[in-house]
């Protein structure tokens, strides 16, 4: 039998979770906890979306602090996780041709990364790789890039997609306190719930064809489509999990979804 490394999607919400003590960073902690430790990390996060593809190879990369408003203190949050060159290689070599090496030292850790790898590995020490969203190709694509990783999970590394699969800033409440959820967001991340437990990809991959509730839900594509690379890395019949859940400022989803 073959031991399989989970796979989960992070709803990160608020940079300042990297700094708070709330249900959504304590259930990360226990993802952490829960998790057997991988060989290494490799993450697709939302805030590295370009129009090509490319992964990490930086053997000490950079924590980024790709935001701006926010207390000083985050700015000086720090997750010195090693990189992995030999893991960037082998995420090339399976996505061959379409991924380049990305060896300018131009991208780090952003925080869609680190925001949340701060509670679910607090003392990184497990070698990280980022891998970018192609911001010129479908969903599709981004689904079938998700099957294309599948061996690394036989292979001990973790792979997490780090976004929102609601995030609608224009929405979002910034001021003291939580709104209640906008009714739109309740019904598009229970539909996408519903589907998940069934199994049924196809509609999430085509969610712009899913109504006003879905474009409301994902007005840009950029969080939610590391969803699509955890459901492509999903066997058919695997457990799918909810292990944090929870919808911040009216119309940002915490959702986690643990594959396995």
């Amino acid at each position: 039998m073959i031991n399989l490394m989970p796979t989960i999607f992070f709803g990160h919400g608020n940079p300042m979770n990297a700094l708070s003590k709330n249900s959504y960073t304590e259930g990360w902690a226990s993802i952490g906890k829960s998790t057997p430790r991988p060989k290494a990390v490799l993450s697709v996060s939302a805030h590295w979306y370009v129009p090509y593809c490319a992964v990490t190879s930086n053997l000490n990369p950079r924590t980024i602090h790709d935001f701006g408003g926010f207390p000083k203190e985050l700015y000086q949050i720090e997750y010195p996780a090693s990189g992995s060159l030999d893991l960037a290689l082998r995420v090339q070599a399976l996505l061959a041709p379409v991924v380049s090496i990305n060896l300018d030292e131009g991208w780090g850790l952003d925080h869609g990364t680190w925001s949340v790898l701060k509670h679910v590995f607090p003392k990184a020490d497990i070698p990280t790789v980022q891998l970018s969203i192609n911001q010129i190709q479908p969903p599709s694509f981004h689904y079938e890039l998700g099957k294309s990783l599948a061996a690394l999970r036989e292979e001990g590394v973790l792979i997490i997609g780090s976004g929102n699969i609601v995030h609608n800033l224009s929405a979002y409440s910034w001021g003291e306190g939580n709104i209640p959820p906008f009714d739109w967001a309740i019904r598009f991340e229970k539909h996408a719930r519903e589907l998940m437990i069934k199994g049924d990809d196809a509609p999430l991959v085509n969610y712009e064809s899913l109504g006003r509730d879905a474009m409301l839900s994902a007005p840009t594509p950029d969080h939610y489509l590391p969803l699509l690379y955890v459901l492509g890395l999903r066997r058919k019949k695997e457990k799918v999990s909810f292990p944090v859940q929870g919808i911040n400022g009216g119309s940002i989803s915490m959702l986690s979804v643990q594959i396995g």
